[in-house]
C-alpha cells in the first residue's frame, strides 16, 4: 500500500473519531439546553402564579384596613364605656337610677 493511501486511510479514522467526539459533547450539550430550558419553565410558571397571588394584595389590604378601622371604633367605644362606668361606681351614692333599678331586679 502507498504512503499516500495510508495517510489517507490514517486521516479518515482520525476524522471519524473526531466527529465522534463532537457529536458526543453536541449530545451533552443539547442535554443540558433542553434542562436549563425545563427549569426556565418551571421559573416562569411559579413567577406568574405569584405575580396572580400578589395582584391581589392591595384589594385585601383595602378590605383589611377598612375592618381594622371598625375594630378600633368599636375599641375607642368600649374604653369610654368603661370609663364612664368606672365614673359611675367612684362617685354613685345611691343615685335614684340605680336604686330604681336595683329595687326593679330585686321585684323580678
Amino acid at each position: 500500500m502507498s504512503t499516500g493511501i495510508q495517510l489517507w486511510i490514517i486521516s479518515l479514522i482520525i476524522g471519524l473519531v473526531v466527529i465522534g467526539v463532537v457529536a458526543f459533547l453536541l449530545s451533552l450539550v443539547k442535554k443540558t439546553a433542553i434542562k436549563i430550558d425545563n427549569t426556565a419553565a418551571d421559573i416562569w410558571t411559579q413567577g406568574k402564579l405569584t405575580a396572580n397571588n400578589t395582584i391581589h394584595i392591595p384589594l385585601f389590604l383595602t378590605k383589611t384596613n377598612q375592618v381594622a378601622g371598625k375594630i378600633l371604633k368599636a375599641a375607642v367605644a368600649i374604653v369610654g364605656g368603661s370609663k364612664a362606668i368606672n365614673q359611675h361606681i367612684e362617685g354613685c351614692p345611691g343615685c335614684p337610677h340605680c336604686i330604681l333599678q336595683s329595687s326593679e331586679n330585686n321585684v323580678l
